[in-house]
């Protein structure tokens, strides 16, 4: 593993430590939430900061300016660009077997290839977004896939906050009509380019109905559904179109961790960074990079309860008592809640114990064995898996609120927040579909499914809620007769109120 890069100044020291979270959060996914995130996240790191200061180098270092004409990618997704390359390193050396296994899948089949392949056939977001000027990218980036409010973007670019608002909506209006330009320059069939003028004009108008040809159309054409989103700035579609056309594989779960993140109020920022740049300590008079060794956190109604320990990052990978004795090392300065994506997959009873094997996977893959360890993976015993049979006479002791977060037409991604009344050791939610959906992916937590009656359980990093405090798992669905919310919801066995 390749040693980090040492920041030149203590400006590329705070930047680098705003990227880290973002890459380690990316590799940690990769890798299945297991102890390979690190040394994949220091590698990629590595090579991305490389590939930045070799393009700074050629430009004579003119790329810093709010209006500077270099057209290449921000650091943020530069340095997730740099994960995946990493990740298809890994797989042709043979390595493989450390990274999750849908993802094995996705490097060897013509989804990754369009990233590496022509570049009028690569993905239309980011070819647009490497069309505009860095720091029109990086505001676009940061206010949309990271997920920070208006202020945070506006402290961490430099900007007037007065004026942060206009200026991204101008910024899309630029990234669209970049898209616009690269979609019309791609190759396309000959049917795809008699809509592609139908599509820009549809597009524009977010009260526009879009014509039924056209809908038909989007649903076989991979290019021209990618265009509609990165076209259509209404509608919330334009982070999940940049996250997936710039990241790839995993994009998704990738933007719902970030978003989350911030939501939690754990994300950091460069405000975050201003008295004490967390992350790094100096050795040697040097700046290095380190890590949280130990988050522990609990989001409460009236208590946030942060407990961090830095341990400095070193490559050596297994080194540590943290990894002695939980096999692996907990992602440092990321939110608790996103270490892994963990999902799973059965018919198993509520009063049956299981174990649900944790992985950030693009869909849900049950008969995977349990060849890596991901973080989150506990085996509770019968006395914790055992949730009691709930008795409506007892006055509820939680309030649940569930939240469709976006749908499609054969599935959907949904987020069960539970606020509980007293303090947990550990936690088992349990719902009830109306519609015949079924779980297909699950993080923050693992489930079990026995006809509509939905089961998640807390993974260790995340089993502890403090009185008042809330829990959260997200996960994916594929959809029944329809879209309604779930009723019955549960804590441990008993009743809680709900809202959606």
């Amino acid at each position: 593993m390749p040693d980090l890069p040492t920041p030149q100044d203590a400006a590329e020291a705070t930047l680098f430590s705003e990227c880290w979270d973002a890459v380690l959060s990316y590799a940690d996914l990769c890798t299945g939430g297991s102890a390979d995130a690190r040394p994949l996240a220091s590698e990629a790191f590595s090579r991305g900061i490389r590939e930045a200061r070799a393009a700074e180098a050629e430009t004579g270092g003119k790329s810093f300016g709010r209006r500077a004409r270099i057209p290449r990618l921000p650091r943020i997704p530069l340095l997730l660009t740099a994960v995946r390359q990493t990740t298809a390193t890994w797989e042709a050396k043979g390595q493989g077997g450390r990274l999750d296994p849908d993802l094995r899948l996705w490097l060897n089949s013509e989804k990754a290839d369009r990233f590496s392949g022509p570049p009028l056939h690569r993905p239309l977001a980011l070819r647009g977004l490497r069309d505009m000027q860095e720091p029109d990218a990086a505001l676009l980036w940061l206010a949309e896939v990271e997920a920070l409010p208006p202020a945070a973007v506006a402290r961490r670019l430099g900007l007037d906050p007065e004026g942060i608002t206009e200026e991204l909506q101008q910024v899309r209006g630029v990234f669209r009509d970049r898209c616009h330009r690269n979609h019309l320059d791609t190759p396309l069939a000959e049917e795809c380019r008699s809509y592609a003028r139908l599509l820009d004009a549809v597009t524009r108008s977010p009260a526009a109905d879009v014509p039924d040809d056209l809908s038909r159309h989007l649903a076989c054409c991979v290019e021209c559904a990618e265009a509609a989103a990165c076209l259509k700035l209404a509608g919330g579609g334009l982070a999940a179109a940049l996250a997936g056309g710039v990241i790839g594989w995993g994009g998704l779960a990738y933007l719902e961790r970030r978003r989350r993140a911030v939501e939690s109020g754990l994300a950091r920022s460069a405000a975050d960074d201003a008295d004490e740049p967390a992350g790094w300590a100096s050795e040697d008079g040097r700046a290095r990079i380190g890590r949280a060794g130990l988050m522990v956190a609990a989001v409460g109604v009236s208590l946030l309860a942060l407990v961090v320990t830095l341990v400095p990052l070193s490559s050596d990978d297994g080194s540590g008592e943290l990894e002695q004795s939980a096999g692996r090392q907990p992602v440092g300065q990321q939110v608790p809640s996103y270490d892994s994506v963990p999902s799973g997959s059965g018919s198993v009873r509520e009063s049956t114990s299981s174990t649900s094997s944790p992985r950030p996977t693009e869909k849900s893959d049950a008969g995977s064995g349990p060849d890596k360890e991901a973080q989150g993976d506990s085996s509770p015993t019968a006395e914790q898996d055992k949730e009691a049979d709930p008795n409506p006479s007892e006055p509820a002791v939680c309030h649940a609120r569930y939240e469709l977060v976006n749908e499609w037409p054969d599935g959907f991604q949904a987020t069960v927040t539970v606020k509980s009344d007293y303090a947990l050791d550990t936690w088992r939610v349990g719902w009830t579909f109306r519609d015949g959906q079924k779980v297909t992916q699950m993080w923050d937590g693992s489930f079990d499914q026995d006809g509509s009656r939905v089961i998640a359980s807390s993974a260790d990093y995340n089993k502890t809620v403090v009185s008042g405090g809330s829990l959260a798992v997200g996960f994916l669905g594929s959809g029944g007769d329809g879209d309604s919310a779930p009723v019955h919801f549960t804590l441990n066995g008993r009743s809680c109120t709900h809202s959606s």
